[in-house]
């Protein structure tokens, strides 16, 4: 299932950018049903945008004193930011739409695993082959089979590590090779089936 976060995205807006967003956040949250005590004032977010505003103007003129002030004060809201993120994503328990009514915008964690890629190489002895597998984070086990036409699948067998050694091949013949691992959310897709002559 997929998580949703608050996006501190902010962070890389400029200046100008960052007054808006802030500004924004502040509007949406004032009188906001769900949103109704946060951490950190709303009045101080209104005052800080403004600061940050006067400081932007301020340094135009390329005053190393103003850059100063203004960086100052465009770290100062950073920091609020953050506080008013932290607020929010506990508040909103991963409800996409809460955070998206904030003004914050959403952060998705990927939904599924990608399928790890699957190398097929010679085994020590004649008709064996080994699998490797890229290793996928979380994984409890990984299922390995066999093919002769790509149709029918026969499980070779399980195995908890991203490699498995398989025997007892016909010399010559061509195979094809799939792999999935079995997560703690599911068992991910097969891989793409790999072809092999068996030597």
């Amino acid at each position: 299932m997929r998580k949703i976060n608050v996006l501190l995205d902010y962070s890389r807006f400029s200046v100008a950018e960052k007054i808006v967003f802030l500004r924004n956040v502040v509007a949406r949250l004032t009188n906001h049903a769900t949103f109704d005590n946060p951490d950190v004032s709303l009045a101080d977010g209104t005052a800080k945008a403004d600061k940050l505003e006067a400081a932007s103007l301020a340094a135009k003129d390329g005053a190393r004193t103003a850059i100063s002030a203004m960086r100052d004060a465009e770290l100062d809201v950073d920091k609020y930011l953050k506080k008013l993120a932290i607020y929010v994503e506990r508040i909103a328990d991963g409800d996409e739409t809460l955070i998206l009514s904030s003004g914050f915008h959403i952060s998705k964690e990927p939904e599924t695993f990608q399928k790890p890629p699957l190398a097929v190489v010679n085994g020590k002895n004649s008709g064996a082959v080994v699998l490797k597998a890229k290793a996928i984070d979380k994984a409890g086990a990984y299922i390995w089979q066999v093919s002769r036409n790509k149709t029918e699948w026969t499980t070779l067998g399980h195995s908890t590590r991203a490699d498995f050694e398989v025997s007892g091949l016909t010399i010559g013949e061509i195979c094809y090779f799939r792999v999935a691992a079995i997560t703690s959310t599911g068992t991910t897709d097969f891989t793409e089936p790999v072809m092999k002559v068996v030597v």
